[in-house]
């Protein structure tokens, strides 16, 4: 999660082509499904000693390629030694995944449910998936958010971005969420998405929980914060970092000053707004040079 978080910011900030990005960490993803699809078959997990003597074991892989629209997927098929195993994850003699692409789309659009998911499956590729095959295919993934959500932060950041963005989550039933993303920028320039968290709305009390799980996961110094002038955000920075400085996100204050004015005088506003603050930016930074 974290680095492909990370690829996909450093791709929009560089205006890069974001393609490739979604290419590896898709064929990433459908050989980590196939792999655990196939430790679900055999029932025990690689290199476990009570594999020895089940009466079979995992026996290598071969090659496919899948042709998606992202490019084309190098698939690893895993074997078992008695041939028993039948991969479910790519539907048999299947070279490309179209249908497959837009149907994965629309359920997360929709926030299906897993037994609907598996109920899909079962239409699609005649197969049924148990529960405890669902659960072993899930839990991979929830051990790659746990691993990121814990995992050490550096101690000095130069500036963290915080903002939210709104998707629709399944709960009992499908509404939109705010989803809190934290993304700190290291001294030599470099970018981490450092956490994000799920919460109903935005809301500097959560943000505060999130800066606060930031410190204990390492972080002391953060010379920055921007974030969009939520209400209430200042004081829950300043409660968590207390010496770093603040500043509202200029991209919002041209959006909202744009919201203010009629359509036509927008363009116009909004380059007065970037020659001000340009122009302000070279200001401040000669006087720092002259110190």
């Amino acid at each position: 999660m974290n680095q492909f978080t990370t690829e996909i910011v450093e791709a929009l900030v560089k205006k890069q082509d974001i393609t490739e990005v979604f290419r590896t960490h898709l064929e990433a993803a459908i050989n980590t499904l196939l792999a655990t699809e196939l430790t679900a078959f055999l029932d025990y997990e690689k290199y476990d000693r009570i594999g020895f003597n089940s009466g079979n074991s995992r026996n290598g892989s071969y090659s496919r390629t899948l042709h998606t629209e992202y490019g084309d997927l190098n698939i690893q098929i895993p074997r078992d030694r008695n041939d028993e195993f039948k991969q479910q994850t790519i539907a048999p003699y299947k070279r490309s995944n179209d249908t497959l692409e837009s149907t994965v789309i629309h359920l997360f659009q929709k926030g299906i449910t897993m037994s609907e998911i598996a109920g899909l499956i079962e239409k699609m590729y005649g197969h049924h998936y148990t529960p405890q095959t669902i659960s072993n295919m899930t839990k991979v993934v929830t051990e790659q958010v746990e691993a990121f959500n814990k995992r050490p932060l550096n101690a000095r950041y130069v500036c963290v971005y915080l903002d939210a963005t709104y998707i629709p989550v399944r709960r009992k039933t499908v509404s939109k969420e705010a989803v809190y993303i934290a993304v700190g920028i290291r001294e030599d320039g470099s970018k981490e998405v450092l956490a994000y968290t799920i919460a109903p709305t935005e809301s500097a009390y959560n943000w505060q929980e999130l800066l606060t799980e930031l410190k204990e996961r390492g972080v002391e110094e953060v010379l920055l914060f921007i974030s969009d002038g939520l209400k209430g955000m200042v004081d829950a920075i300043s409660t968590v970092f207390p010496k770093a400085q603040y500043q509202t996100c200029l991209v919002h204050v041209a959006r909202n000053i744009s919201h203010k004015v009629r359509v036509e005088d927008r363009q116009e506003i909004c380059d007065d707004f970037k020659t001000i603050y340009k122009t302000n930016y070279i200001k401040s930074t000669s006087f720092s040079d002259d110190i």
